[in-house]
């Protein structure tokens, strides 16, 4: 393990990339035919396939930086006082967020199904209110802070593990032990992640449908708890940083080479494919590249991050910031606008130009004119106090 703490600027650059990933997947998914909250009038199978490469490692590599943060925050953090202050970071802006912003989403959500009919304000006692079969989605809910929820629960059994993890993470065990050396390290660098998507993509993800109900949704938490838990341990192992960067121009060949084919499968016909000679090895061969596609992918940006985003910026402190409530906001800033700019007819181009503006714009001026001026307002999107802003040059960001 590394013997010396030190800036990492990459993960917090690979954090808000990801978080930035996630805001603009939320606005395709206006456009795609997929399920959504709401849709746009010119939904439709355009831009699914660039959805479609994202879709499988995005999430992931959030819950994987987050485990990488969270390594750093709690090694240099009393026990304690890391536990309660990262319940309340995390368990207030859920909270406030399920009454006040979430709302307008549920409302428009069921308006668009024809569930409801009444205004916002007539909405609003109902949501409070609650309930569960009434209507098709359970009320208050969540929505996307499903992730907030998650990372909750899973912080605090990390917090629990703890002391074994640090014990079983020492130079002195995992030298001992050949951890991340020779065969053994490239097995547990490779073979663990790909092992974890595969069992999802083929197996569980079939057996237990994707729910973000945290309750049953075992696909989702045998998946992303396991890659939580794998970056915490490995955070701040050199030798797993030195694999991801000394792999990272073959991991750039094969993410060219599985999106390639991926595309190339999709656009073969099926009456094509099913005649394809050997039809059950190329089939073998597409489950193998569905299983390791999001870690390649993963590890690519991650030996990205290491050779081009590892220093700083000026803008870097305010974007840190700025993320945590920005992802709050967003999804809901989608909603009302998509909603309101779908019903002017404008051309998708114009529309889509108009949301993203929207989006982004909103995110910025609440975050900048409210947020982050108003004590109350910086609780309650999960900041740290104004006085309270400084830190050591040793910890990556870790509200994530």
């Amino acid at each position: 393990m590394t013997s010396k703490s030190q800036r990492r600027y990459d993960l917090d650059w690979l954090r808000i990339i990801a978080f930035g990933i996630l805001i603009f997947y939320h606005i395709g998914m206006f456009y795609v035919s997929w399920g959504w909250h709401v849709k746009s009038v010119h939904a439709g199978p355009a831009i699914e396939p660039l959805m479609k490469l994202v879709n499988p490692w995005r999430m992931s590599l959030l819950f994987l930086i987050s485990g990488i943060a969270l390594r750093y925050a709690m090694d240099k953090t009393p026990w304690r006082s890391f536990v309660w202050t990262r319940f309340w970071r995390l368990f207030l802006p859920l909270g406030f967020a399920m009454f006040t912003v979430i709302v307008p989403q549920a409302w428009l959500e069921l308006r668009g199904t024809g569930e409801f009919s009444g205004s916002f304000w007539a909405f609003y006692p109902v949501y409070l209110q609650g309930s569960f079969g009434e209507f098709s989605i359970t009320l208050p809910t969540w929505n996307h802070l499903w992730y907030i929820v998650y990372l909750l629960v899973y912080t605090l059994l990390l917090a629990a593990l703890y002391p074994a993890i640090k014990w079983a993470t020492t130079a002195t065990v995992t030298n001992r032990a050949g951890v991340l050396k020779s065969t053994l390290g490239w097995s547990a660098f490779v073979g663990v992640p790909v092992l974890l998507f595969g069992l999802n993509e083929h197996w569980l993800g079939e057996m237990f449908p994707s729910t973000h109900a945290f309750v049953g949704d075992w696909g989702n938490h045998l998946l992303y708890f396991p890659l939580l838990l794998f970056a915490f341990m490995f955070a701040k192992s050199a030798t797993f940083w030195r694999l991801v960067s000394r792999s990272f121009i073959p991991v750039s060949v094969l993410t060219a080479l599985f999106i390639g084919w991926k595309i190339f499968v999709w656009t073969l016909p099926d009456t094509e494919l099913e005649t394809v000679p050997y039809i059950e090895l190329w089939i073998s061969f597409h489950l193998f590249i569905e299983a390791a596609y999001p870690w390649v992918c993963i590890l690519f940006v991650l030996g990205a991050g290491q050779r081009w985003l590892n220093r700083p910026s000026r803008a870097l402190p305010y974007m840190t910031e700025a993320i945590f409530p920005w992802y709050i906001l967003h999804q809901t800033l989608v909603v009302v606008a998509g909603v309101w700019l779908t019903g002017l007819a404008l051309p998708v181009g114009v529309e889509f130009g108009l949301l993203s503006l929207a989006t982004i714009g909103g995110c910025l001026v609440l975050h900048e004119f409210l947020i982050k001026r108003i004590a109350i307002l910086r609780t309650l999107f999960g900041l740290k106090s104004a006085g309270n802003m400084g830190q050591t040059q040793s910890e990556p960001q870790a509200i994530t």
